[in-house]
């Protein structure tokens, strides 16, 4: 890929720095990091660096005794929002089985923070299942954020082996929950999978099928690359014709917005869906 030019990269990354903060850019090894951060762009990771969980494919640090929430990170997460001039800001969190409510109450305060310094700012955000915790996933839908994303991963043969606790069905129950309990119709539900694992074209077909089902108004599908060698290897790099396969297949079925490439990942890119998916789907309210 190409490098990115100019001094937005450098000036993202102290600004990250003197607010103590983590990224999922950084920490999940993503392949678009430079390109993101010379735009002034970060995916914030929430609730620290070390997940509860050991998925296979994800290089996130893994403990069994995560740290204690930091009560001054919404704060610090909503001022590095301002001093970037995020329009669309997108808030990630590792998994925190450890905590009764799975860290939603410490996701709802970023997201107040962020709306007291950043009014206009549009907010998405990538949550665990919270174990299938419907209190904690009500709180999340009350804060109202503009995205409610949560990853289904993969298909559902491959889920044991690529997930660590999480499983296919109850990440379609949280989908659904979502969906049907939102707020307004101008919340949209976002889900992604990652492909080349070993997974088969009609399996893939399966789970659009799934997410449509659910409520998906968004679906990414990006290539799965090894992040260390204890992870899961990689079966196939898939074509890019393939994925606008998937891509044709998923707008068949009527999922309003599709964004496949090799490079996709959840939150790449993740301002421009929302505003494809709203401007060219607008819905009457509920």
């Amino acid at each position: 890929r190409k490098l990115p030019k100019g001094g937005a990269l450098q000036q993202t990354s102290r600004i990250l720095a003197d607010n103590r903060l983590y990224t999922v850019c950084e920490e999940a090894k993503c392949p678009n990091l430079l390109e993101c951060w010379s735009k002034k762009t970060a995916t914030f990771l929430a609730m620290g660096k070390a997940c509860s969980r050991n998925c296979g494919f994800c290089d996130i640090d893994f403990t069994k005794m995560p740290k204690a929430l930091d009560p001054k990170e919404p704060a610090r997460i909503a001022s590095s929002v301002e001093q970037l001039g995020l329009k669309h800001v997108v808030i990630t969190m590792v998994a925190r089985d450890d905590l009764p409510d799975g860290g939603s109450a410490h996701l709802v305060k970023i997201i107040e923070a962020i709306r007291s310094h950043s009014k206009e700012a549009t907010i998405e955000v990538l949550t665990s299942d919270f174990m299938g915790n419907t209190a904690s996933l009500k709180a999340i839908v009350q804060a109202a954020p503009e995205v409610f994303n949560h990853n289904i991963e993969t298909v559902r043969g491959l889920t044991p082996r690529v997930r660590h606790k999480a499983t296919y069905d109850r990440t379609l129950e949280v989908l659904s929950f979502v969906s049907q309990h939102r707020l307004s119709s101008q919340t949209k539900i976002k889900s992604g999978l990652m492909v080349g694992l070993g997974e088969s074209e009609e399996e893939v077909f399966t789970t659009l099928k799934d997410l449509k089902q659910v409520g998906c108004d968004i679906v990414t599908i990006g290539q799965y690359l090894q992040s260390n060698p204890r992870k899961l290897l990689v079966k196939e790099f898939v074509h890019p014709s393939q994925f606008k396969r998937y891509e044709t297949f998923g707008h068949s079925i009527g999922i309003p917005h599709l964004y496949c490439g090799p490079f996709v990942r959840s939150s790449y890119n993740a301002d421009m869906s929302f505003k494809t998916v709203k401007a060219t789907h607008q819905q009457p309210e509920i």
